[in-house]
Protein backbone atom coordinates (compact mmCIF):
# COMPACT_ATOMS: atom_id res chain seq x y z
CA UNK A 1 0.00 0.00 0.00
CA UNK A 2 1.34 3.47 -0.85
CA UNK A 3 2.58 5.79 1.84
CA UNK A 4 -0.16 8.43 2.13
CA UNK A 5 2.02 10.45 4.47
CA UNK A 6 3.69 11.80 1.34
CA UNK A 7 0.43 13.44 0.27
CA UNK A 8 0.58 17.17 -0.29
CA UNK A 9 -3.21 17.34 0.04
CA UNK A 10 -4.74 18.39 3.33
CA UNK A 11 -7.94 16.46 3.98
CA UNK A 12 -8.64 18.10 7.30
CA UNK A 13 -11.83 20.11 7.45
CA UNK A 14 -13.13 18.92 4.08
CA UNK A 15 -16.91 18.64 4.20
CA UNK A 16 -17.47 17.23 0.74
CA UNK A 17 -17.90 13.58 -0.28
CA UNK A 18 -15.16 10.97 0.10
CA UNK A 19 -14.84 9.13 -3.19
CA UNK A 20 -12.55 6.43 -4.49
CA UNK A 21 -11.70 6.94 -8.17
CA UNK A 22 -10.80 3.71 -9.96
CA UNK A 23 -8.94 4.32 -13.23
CA UNK A 24 -7.40 2.01 -15.78
CA UNK A 25 -4.03 3.79 -15.76
CA UNK A 26 -3.10 6.82 -13.67
CA UNK A 27 -1.28 9.04 -14.38
CA UNK A 28 -1.39 8.56 -18.17
CA UNK A 29 -0.17 10.85 -20.93
CA UNK A 30 -3.27 10.17 -23.04
CA UNK A 31 -5.72 10.90 -20.22
CA UNK A 32 -4.53 14.14 -18.66
CA UNK A 33 -8.17 15.07 -18.01
CA UNK A 34 -8.18 12.46 -15.21
CA UNK A 35 -5.47 14.43 -13.44
CA UNK A 36 -7.24 17.76 -13.94
CA UNK A 37 -10.53 16.33 -12.70
CA UNK A 38 -9.03 14.78 -9.58
CA UNK A 39 -7.08 17.92 -8.64
CA UNK A 40 -9.99 20.20 -9.51
CA UNK A 41 -12.47 18.30 -7.37
CA UNK A 42 -10.07 18.33 -4.44
CA UNK A 43 -9.79 22.10 -4.83
CA UNK A 44 -13.58 22.21 -4.51
CA UNK A 45 -13.64 20.47 -1.16
CA UNK A 46 -14.02 16.81 -2.15
CA UNK A 47 -11.78 14.03 -0.92
CA UNK A 48 -10.74 12.06 -3.99
CA UNK A 49 -8.42 9.10 -3.55
CA UNK A 50 -7.20 7.21 -6.58
CA UNK A 51 -6.70 3.57 -7.43
CA UNK A 52 -5.27 2.44 -10.74
CA UNK A 53 -5.39 -1.00 -12.31
CA UNK A 54 -2.07 -0.41 -14.05
CA UNK A 55 1.13 1.45 -13.23
CA UNK A 56 1.80 4.84 -14.89
CA UNK A 57 2.61 4.73 -18.60
CA UNK A 58 6.07 6.23 -18.01
CA UNK A 59 8.83 5.57 -15.47
CA UNK A 60 8.74 7.80 -12.40
CA UNK A 61 11.76 9.80 -13.53
CA UNK A 62 9.85 10.79 -16.71
CA UNK A 63 6.82 12.10 -14.82
CA UNK A 64 6.35 15.80 -14.05
CA UNK A 65 6.33 16.61 -10.30
CA UNK A 66 2.54 16.75 -9.95
CA UNK A 67 2.22 13.28 -11.49
CA UNK A 68 4.99 11.93 -9.25
CA UNK A 69 2.98 13.18 -6.27
CA UNK A 70 -0.17 11.53 -7.61
CA UNK A 71 1.58 8.22 -8.28
CA UNK A 72 2.96 8.24 -4.72
CA UNK A 73 -0.61 8.52 -3.39
CA UNK A 74 -2.29 6.08 -5.78
CA UNK A 75 -3.12 2.48 -4.88
CA UNK A 76 -1.95 0.24 -7.74
CA UNK A 77 -4.00 -2.91 -8.14
CA UNK A 78 -1.41 -4.66 -10.31
CA UNK A 79 2.00 -3.56 -9.01
CA UNK A 80 5.16 -5.42 -9.90
CA UNK A 81 5.01 -8.96 -8.55
CA UNK A 82 1.87 -10.96 -9.35
CA UNK A 83 2.79 -13.55 -6.72
CA UNK A 84 2.43 -10.97 -3.98
CA UNK A 85 -0.91 -9.81 -5.39
CA UNK A 86 -2.11 -13.41 -5.51
CA UNK A 87 -1.32 -13.92 -1.83
CA UNK A 88 -3.13 -10.68 -0.97
CA UNK A 89 -6.23 -11.75 -2.90
CA UNK A 90 -6.24 -15.12 -1.15
CA UNK A 91 -5.92 -13.49 2.25
CA UNK A 92 -8.77 -11.08 1.53
CA UNK A 93 -10.96 -13.91 0.26
CA UNK A 94 -10.37 -15.98 3.40
CA UNK A 95 -10.95 -13.01 5.73
CA UNK A 96 -14.14 -11.96 3.95
CA UNK A 97 -16.10 -15.10 2.95
CA UNK A 98 -19.42 -13.31 2.44
CA UNK A 99 -17.76 -10.72 0.21
CA UNK A 100 -16.05 -13.47 -1.77
CA UNK A 101 -19.29 -15.42 -2.19
CA UNK A 102 -21.16 -12.37 -3.49
CA UNK A 103 -18.28 -11.66 -5.85
CA UNK A 104 -18.28 -15.21 -7.21
CA UNK A 105 -22.01 -15.11 -7.92
CA UNK A 106 -21.61 -11.72 -9.62
CA UNK A 107 -18.69 -12.96 -11.75
CA UNK A 108 -20.62 -16.06 -12.80
CA UNK A 109 -23.59 -13.90 -13.77
CA UNK A 110 -21.39 -11.71 -15.96
CA UNK A 111 -19.62 -14.58 -17.68
CA UNK A 112 -22.74 -16.64 -18.32
CA UNK A 113 -22.02 -19.90 -20.16
CA UNK A 114 -19.04 -18.46 -22.01
CA UNK A 115 -16.03 -20.17 -20.40
CA UNK A 116 -13.54 -17.57 -21.64
CA UNK A 117 -15.75 -14.73 -20.38
CA UNK A 118 -16.09 -16.50 -17.02
CA UNK A 119 -12.33 -16.85 -16.74
CA UNK A 120 -11.83 -13.14 -17.37
CA UNK A 121 -14.61 -12.32 -14.93
CA UNK A 122 -12.73 -14.16 -12.19
CA UNK A 123 -9.54 -12.26 -13.00
CA UNK A 124 -11.55 -9.05 -12.65
CA UNK A 125 -13.02 -10.35 -9.40
CA UNK A 126 -9.51 -10.78 -7.97
CA UNK A 127 -8.85 -7.13 -8.76
CA UNK A 128 -12.24 -6.19 -7.28
CA UNK A 129 -11.33 -7.84 -3.98
CA UNK A 130 -8.16 -5.75 -3.85
CA UNK A 131 -10.02 -2.53 -4.70
CA UNK A 132 -12.72 -3.15 -2.10
CA UNK A 133 -10.15 -3.92 0.57
CA UNK A 134 -8.34 -0.66 -0.27
CA UNK A 135 -11.61 1.29 -0.03
CA UNK A 136 -12.36 -0.24 3.37
CA UNK A 137 -8.88 0.67 4.65
CA UNK A 138 -9.31 4.22 3.41
CA UNK A 139 -12.91 4.52 4.70
CA UNK A 140 -14.17 5.45 1.24
CA UNK A 141 -17.96 4.99 0.98
CA UNK A 142 -18.37 5.48 -2.79
CA UNK A 143 -16.56 4.16 -5.87
CA UNK A 144 -16.41 5.97 -9.21
CA UNK A 145 -15.09 4.68 -12.54
CA UNK A 146 -14.30 6.41 -15.83
CA UNK A 147 -15.09 4.50 -19.06
CA UNK A 148 -17.31 1.46 -19.46
CA UNK A 149 -14.70 -1.15 -20.38
CA UNK A 150 -12.67 -3.60 -18.32
CA UNK A 151 -12.03 -1.12 -15.51
CA UNK A 152 -15.80 -0.73 -15.10
CA UNK A 153 -16.10 -4.53 -14.94
CA UNK A 154 -13.78 -4.41 -11.95
CA UNK A 155 -15.92 -1.57 -10.61
CA UNK A 156 -19.24 -3.39 -10.86
CA UNK A 157 -17.76 -6.53 -9.26
CA UNK A 158 -16.29 -4.40 -6.47
CA UNK A 159 -19.68 -2.82 -5.87
CA UNK A 160 -21.54 -6.14 -5.82
CA UNK A 161 -19.01 -8.06 -3.73
CA UNK A 162 -18.39 -5.36 -1.12
CA UNK A 163 -21.90 -3.86 -1.32
CA UNK A 164 -20.45 -0.44 -2.08
CA UNK A 165 -22.45 2.14 -4.05
CA UNK A 166 -20.74 3.09 -7.27
CA UNK A 167 -21.13 5.38 -10.26
CA UNK A 168 -19.83 5.59 -13.78
CA UNK A 169 -18.69 8.26 -16.22
CA UNK A 170 -19.28 7.13 -19.80
CA UNK A 171 -17.39 8.61 -22.73
CA UNK A 172 -17.76 6.21 -25.65
CA UNK A 173 -17.37 5.11 -28.28
CA UNK A 174 -15.92 1.62 -27.76
CA UNK A 175 -18.35 0.42 -25.11
CA UNK A 176 -21.30 1.59 -27.23
CA UNK A 177 -20.13 -0.46 -30.23
CA UNK A 178 -20.01 -3.78 -28.36
CA UNK A 179 -22.25 -3.35 -25.35
CA UNK A 180 -22.65 -7.11 -24.85
CA UNK A 181 -18.94 -7.82 -24.40
CA UNK A 182 -18.65 -4.82 -22.09
CA UNK A 183 -21.72 -5.86 -20.01
CA UNK A 184 -22.80 -2.27 -20.40
CA UNK A 185 -26.47 -2.83 -19.67
CA UNK A 186 -25.64 -4.55 -16.38
CA UNK A 187 -23.23 -1.77 -15.42
CA UNK A 188 -25.69 1.01 -16.14
CA UNK A 189 -28.44 -0.76 -14.23
CA UNK A 190 -26.15 -1.44 -11.27
CA UNK A 191 -24.71 2.07 -10.92
CA UNK A 192 -26.26 4.55 -8.50
CA UNK A 193 -26.02 7.14 -11.26
CA UNK A 194 -24.28 7.62 -14.59
CA UNK A 195 -22.44 10.75 -15.72
CA UNK A 196 -22.52 11.30 -19.50
CA UNK A 197 -20.00 13.64 -21.13
CA UNK A 198 -22.40 14.68 -23.90
CA UNK A 199 -26.00 14.56 -25.03
CA UNK A 200 -24.97 11.93 -27.58
CA UNK A 201 -23.53 9.82 -24.78
CA UNK A 202 -26.80 10.13 -22.85
CA UNK A 203 -28.74 9.05 -25.94
CA UNK A 204 -26.64 5.88 -26.15
CA UNK A 205 -27.30 5.09 -22.50
CA UNK A 206 -31.03 5.42 -23.16
CA UNK A 207 -30.70 3.30 -26.28
CA UNK A 208 -29.10 0.51 -24.26
CA UNK A 209 -31.31 0.90 -21.19
CA UNK A 210 -34.54 2.55 -22.43
CA UNK A 211 -36.15 2.49 -19.01
CA UNK A 212 -33.21 4.16 -17.25
CA UNK A 213 -34.69 6.78 -14.93
CA UNK A 214 -33.93 10.31 -16.05
CA UNK A 215 -32.92 11.25 -12.51
CA UNK A 216 -30.07 8.69 -12.61
CA UNK A 217 -28.40 10.34 -15.61
CA UNK A 218 -26.26 13.46 -15.45
CA UNK A 219 -24.76 15.32 -18.42
CA UNK A 220 -21.51 17.01 -17.38
CA UNK A 221 -19.25 18.04 -20.22
CA UNK A 222 -15.49 17.90 -20.16
CA UNK A 223 -13.54 21.12 -20.46
CA UNK A 224 -10.17 22.78 -20.98
CA UNK A 225 -8.29 25.45 -19.07
CA UNK A 226 -9.18 28.61 -20.95
CA UNK A 227 -6.89 30.71 -18.76
CA UNK A 228 -3.73 28.72 -19.45
CA UNK A 229 -4.17 27.82 -23.11
CA UNK A 230 -3.81 31.30 -24.67
CA UNK A 231 -0.37 31.61 -23.04
CA UNK A 232 0.93 29.00 -25.47
CA UNK A 233 -0.09 30.94 -28.56
CA UNK A 234 2.41 32.93 -30.60
CA UNK A 235 2.57 36.50 -29.31
CA UNK A 236 3.62 38.31 -32.48
CA UNK A 237 1.99 38.87 -35.82
CA UNK A 238 -1.69 38.30 -36.44
CA UNK A 239 -4.13 36.17 -34.46
CA UNK A 240 -2.19 32.98 -35.17
CA UNK A 241 1.17 34.49 -35.96
CA UNK A 242 1.14 32.56 -39.23
CA UNK A 243 -1.16 34.40 -41.63
CA UNK A 244 1.64 36.62 -42.88
CA UNK A 245 3.09 33.59 -44.68
CA UNK A 246 1.61 31.71 -47.64
CA UNK A 247 2.48 28.47 -45.86
CA UNK A 248 -0.58 26.85 -44.26
CA UNK A 249 0.30 24.86 -41.15
CA UNK A 250 -2.02 21.99 -40.30
CA UNK A 251 -1.84 19.77 -37.23
CA UNK A 252 -3.54 16.61 -36.01
CA UNK A 253 -3.19 14.81 -32.68
CA UNK A 254 -4.33 11.29 -31.87
CA UNK A 255 -3.24 7.69 -31.64
CA UNK A 256 -2.37 6.20 -34.98
CA UNK A 257 -5.15 3.66 -35.13
CA UNK A 258 -7.66 3.09 -37.91
CA UNK A 259 -10.53 4.79 -36.07
CA UNK A 260 -8.74 8.16 -36.09
CA UNK A 261 -9.03 8.44 -39.87
CA UNK A 262 -5.42 9.36 -40.61
CA UNK A 263 -5.60 7.65 -44.01
CA UNK A 264 -8.50 9.85 -45.01
CA UNK A 265 -6.56 12.90 -43.84
CA UNK A 266 -3.51 11.97 -45.92
CA UNK A 267 -5.69 11.50 -49.00
CA UNK A 268 -7.28 14.90 -48.37
CA UNK A 269 -3.82 16.44 -48.04
CA UNK A 270 -2.95 15.03 -51.44
CA UNK A 271 -5.91 16.99 -52.85
CA UNK A 272 -4.64 20.12 -51.11
CA UNK A 273 -1.23 19.53 -52.65
CA UNK A 274 -2.70 19.18 -56.15
CA UNK A 275 -4.54 22.47 -55.67
CA UNK A 276 -1.21 24.27 -55.47
CA UNK A 277 -1.33 25.50 -51.87
CA UNK A 278 1.84 25.44 -49.80
CA UNK A 279 1.32 23.58 -46.52
CA UNK A 280 2.83 21.36 -43.86
CA UNK A 281 0.99 18.94 -41.60
CA UNK A 282 2.26 17.81 -38.19
CA UNK A 283 0.90 14.45 -37.00
CA UNK A 284 1.33 14.00 -33.24
CA UNK A 285 0.84 10.51 -31.84
CA UNK A 286 1.95 6.96 -32.30
CA UNK A 287 0.38 3.57 -32.79
CA UNK A 288 0.18 0.47 -34.97
CA UNK A 289 -0.77 2.44 -38.11
CA UNK A 290 2.27 4.69 -38.11
CA UNK A 291 4.44 2.69 -40.51
CA UNK A 292 1.66 2.17 -43.05
CA UNK A 293 0.74 5.85 -42.82
CA UNK A 294 4.33 6.85 -43.48
CA UNK A 295 4.33 4.57 -46.53
CA UNK A 296 1.03 6.07 -47.72
CA UNK A 297 2.40 9.61 -47.48
CA UNK A 298 5.25 8.51 -49.76
CA UNK A 299 2.84 6.89 -52.22
CA UNK A 300 0.72 10.04 -52.33
CA UNK A 301 3.77 12.22 -52.97
CA UNK A 302 3.32 14.34 -49.84
CA UNK A 303 5.99 12.84 -47.57
CA UNK A 304 7.99 16.09 -47.57
CA UNK A 305 4.95 18.00 -46.32
CA UNK A 306 3.94 15.61 -43.51
CA UNK A 307 5.86 15.41 -40.25
CA UNK A 308 5.35 12.35 -38.06
CA UNK A 309 6.28 13.63 -34.60
CA UNK A 310 5.35 10.57 -32.55
CA UNK A 311 3.88 10.63 -29.04
CA UNK A 312 4.62 13.77 -27.03
CA UNK A 313 3.91 15.00 -23.51
CA UNK A 314 0.81 17.12 -23.01
CA UNK A 315 2.67 20.42 -22.68
CA UNK A 316 4.82 19.67 -25.73
CA UNK A 317 1.73 18.66 -27.70
CA UNK A 318 -0.07 21.91 -26.87
CA UNK A 319 3.00 23.93 -27.82
CA UNK A 320 3.14 22.19 -31.20
CA UNK A 321 -0.60 22.59 -31.77
CA UNK A 322 -0.32 26.30 -30.99
CA UNK A 323 2.04 26.68 -33.96
CA UNK A 324 -0.69 25.50 -36.29
CA UNK A 325 -3.28 27.34 -38.31
CA UNK A 326 -5.79 24.53 -38.96
CA UNK A 327 -6.49 21.53 -36.72
CA UNK A 328 -7.87 18.45 -38.48
CA UNK A 329 -9.46 15.40 -36.89
CA UNK A 330 -10.82 12.98 -39.50
CA UNK A 331 -11.96 10.44 -36.92
CA UNK A 332 -14.56 7.71 -37.41
CA UNK A 333 -15.14 7.08 -33.70
CA UNK A 334 -14.94 9.51 -30.79
CA UNK A 335 -16.48 10.46 -27.50
CA UNK A 336 -16.07 14.22 -27.21
CA UNK A 337 -12.44 14.99 -28.11
CA UNK A 338 -10.57 17.22 -25.69
CA UNK A 339 -7.97 17.65 -28.44
CA UNK A 340 -10.57 19.57 -30.45
CA UNK A 341 -11.50 21.74 -27.45
CA UNK A 342 -7.84 22.58 -26.86
CA UNK A 343 -7.27 23.48 -30.49
CA UNK A 344 -10.38 25.69 -30.53
CA UNK A 345 -9.25 27.42 -27.33
CA UNK A 346 -5.79 28.01 -28.82
CA UNK A 347 -7.35 29.78 -31.79
CA UNK A 348 -7.00 27.23 -34.57
CA UNK A 349 -9.62 26.72 -37.25
CA UNK A 350 -10.93 23.21 -36.66
CA UNK A 351 -12.11 20.68 -39.24
CA UNK A 352 -13.63 17.40 -38.11
CA UNK A 353 -16.34 14.85 -38.86
CA UNK A 354 -20.08 14.60 -38.19
CA UNK A 355 -19.85 11.73 -35.71
CA UNK A 356 -20.94 11.13 -32.12
CA UNK A 357 -20.83 14.30 -29.98
CA UNK A 358 -18.54 16.33 -32.24
CA UNK A 359 -21.50 18.30 -33.71
CA UNK A 360 -22.33 19.40 -30.14
CA UNK A 361 -18.91 21.07 -30.00
CA UNK A 362 -18.49 22.23 -33.60
CA UNK A 363 -21.36 23.84 -35.49
CA UNK A 364 -20.58 23.57 -39.16
CA UNK A 365 -19.84 26.94 -40.71
CA UNK A 366 -20.22 28.80 -37.39
CA UNK A 367 -17.21 27.86 -35.28
CA UNK A 368 -15.53 25.22 -37.43
CA UNK A 369 -16.07 22.90 -40.37
CA UNK A 370 -17.68 19.45 -40.32
CA UNK A 371 -17.52 16.90 -43.12
CA UNK A 372 -18.81 13.37 -43.56
CA UNK A 373 -16.50 10.70 -42.12
CA UNK A 374 -14.45 8.49 -44.45
CA UNK A 375 -14.87 11.01 -47.27
CA UNK A 376 -11.45 12.24 -48.45
CA UNK A 377 -13.03 14.29 -51.25
CA UNK A 378 -15.20 16.27 -48.82
CA UNK A 379 -12.32 16.77 -46.41
CA UNK A 380 -9.97 17.79 -49.21
CA UNK A 381 -12.50 20.30 -50.54
CA UNK A 382 -12.94 21.81 -47.06
CA UNK A 383 -9.18 22.20 -46.63
CA UNK A 384 -8.76 23.77 -50.06
CA UNK A 385 -11.54 26.28 -49.34
CA UNK A 386 -10.03 27.20 -45.97
CA UNK A 387 -6.55 27.52 -47.44
CA UNK A 388 -7.82 30.16 -49.85
CA UNK A 389 -9.93 32.14 -47.38
CA UNK A 390 -7.94 33.77 -44.57
CA UNK A 391 -10.89 35.90 -43.44
CA UNK A 392 -13.07 32.82 -42.98
CA UNK A 393 -10.41 31.10 -40.92
CA UNK A 394 -10.16 34.18 -38.69
CA UNK A 395 -13.93 34.30 -38.19
CA UNK A 396 -14.24 30.59 -37.41
CA UNK A 397 -11.37 30.59 -34.92
CA UNK A 398 -12.83 33.55 -33.04
CA UNK A 399 -16.20 31.84 -32.70
CA UNK A 400 -14.44 28.61 -31.70
CA UNK A 401 -12.72 30.32 -28.79
CA UNK A 402 -16.03 31.86 -27.70
CA UNK A 403 -17.72 28.44 -27.78
CA UNK A 404 -15.09 26.85 -25.55
CA UNK A 405 -15.18 29.72 -23.08
CA UNK A 406 -18.98 29.55 -22.86
CA UNK A 407 -19.59 25.79 -22.75
CA UNK A 408 -16.33 23.85 -22.34
CA UNK A 409 -14.46 25.87 -19.74
CA UNK A 410 -12.79 23.44 -17.33
CA UNK A 411 -13.34 25.58 -14.21
CA UNK A 412 -17.06 26.00 -14.91
CA UNK A 413 -17.59 22.35 -15.75
CA UNK A 414 -15.66 21.18 -12.68
CA UNK A 415 -17.97 23.37 -10.61
CA UNK A 416 -20.91 21.55 -12.19
CA UNK A 417 -19.31 18.15 -11.53
CA UNK A 418 -18.62 19.06 -7.89
CA UNK A 419 -22.29 20.02 -7.49
CA UNK A 420 -23.29 16.62 -8.83
CA UNK A 421 -21.09 14.87 -6.28
CA UNK A 422 -22.30 17.02 -3.41
CA UNK A 423 -25.88 16.32 -4.36
CA UNK A 424 -25.44 12.61 -5.01
CA UNK A 425 -23.13 11.31 -2.29
CA UNK A 426 -24.13 11.23 1.39
CA UNK A 427 -22.41 13.67 3.72
CA UNK A 428 -22.14 16.35 1.05
CA UNK A 429 -22.72 20.02 1.59
CA UNK A 430 -25.33 21.68 -0.58
CA UNK A 431 -23.15 24.42 -2.04
CA UNK A 432 -19.90 24.37 -3.99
Amino acid sequence: MPDFSKSTISREGLTGPRIGYLLSRYPAISHTFFLKEVLGLRDRGLTIETASINLPDRPVEALPPVEVSESDQTFYVKPKGFMSAGFRVLAIAVENPAVTARGIFAALALGGWDLKARAFAFFYLAEALLVGSWMRRRSLPHLHVHFGGAVATVGVLTAKAWQIPWSLTLHGPDEFFDQGSFYLRQKIQSASFVICISDFCKSQVLRIVPDAQENRLEVVRLGVDCVALPLLRPTSGSTSGLDQSNLLRLVCTGRMVAAKGHRILLQALASLDLSGFEFTCALIGDGPERRSLTDLSIQLGIAERVRFLGAMGHAETLAEVAKGEVFVLASFAEGLPIALMEAMALGLTCVSTTIAAIPELIRDGENGILVSPANPEALGKALVELAGDVARRQRLRQRARETVEAHYNLATNLDALARVWKRRVPGASERV
